[in-house]
């Protein structure tokens, strides 16, 4: 089965290309280690090889392809070094951009929590990868701190990455959003210090659960 959609005309398809190859590869759709060609991906977007080089070199600059071995080019494995260091990052901006959202007494949408449980329920990973994004944002958003916001969206490509990678688990689908109702209400109630700390402990959570998923055995 195909895993890339073809894409409607347009004059630049760069941009498109490379959401759509991020979103395959965020998804398991492009499997870690899996080879991908120019002709390949041209011929199931309906674009010409151009924008399809373009876009292969920009995931290759952000780490997410890198060559096969003798030619070619192949999905990046995903490093649980790499990928350990991404949550550390994001669990400390995250518990930041929660304490400033509860200071400035944000209230999440409830609509955002029951959409993230009806993806949840779905098993649809760009459904489920795509309500975690827009929780998480309008936490971010709430925070006012352009520089944090502009901080975590130089990672979003590895963050989308390894939040697919979390959420292929069924037991990581079925916790994922009571801690982020947890994080709402401690946000709701102004206290800044309780959604820092549930922040930081869903992101040890969703770490712990791509270790366990991966098979990946680390120093203590």
């Amino acid at each position: 089965m195909p895993a890339l959609v073809k894409l409607r005309a347009r004059t630049s398809y760069v941009d498109e290309v490379y959401q759509s190859l991020l979103g395959a590869i965020s998804e398991g759709r492009l499997a870690p280690g899996e080879r991908i060609t120019q002709e390949d991906i041209a011929e199931q977007l309906s674009v010409s090889r151009s924008p399809v080089l373009q876009a292969l070199g920009l995931l290759k600059k952000d780490g997410l392809v890198q060559d096969a071995p003798g030619r070619g080019l192949q999905v990046a494995p995903l490093d649980a070094t790499w990928t350990c260091k991404i949550y550390e990052v994001r669990g400390a901006l995250d518990a930041l951009a929660a304490k400033l959202a509860a200071a400035r007494g944000f209230k999440v949408d409830p609509q955002l929590i029951a959409n993230g449980r009806k993806a949840a329920k779905s098993g649809d990973v760009k459904a489920m990868i795509d309500a975690d994004i827009d929780f998480h944002r309008a936490i971010y958003d709430a925070a006012d701190n352009p520089l944090l916001s502009d901080t975590v969206r130089l990672h979003w490509v590895h963050l989308r990455r390894v939040m697919g990678a979390a959420l292929q688990s069924a037991a990581q689908r079925s916790t994922i959003w009571d801690e982020h109702e947890a994080i709402a209400n401690a946000l709701e109630k102004g206290n800044g210090d309780e959604a820092a700390r549930l922040a930081e402990l869903h992101i040890q959570n969703a770490r712990a659960g791509v270790i366990k998923r991966m098979g990946w055995q680390l120093p203590d």
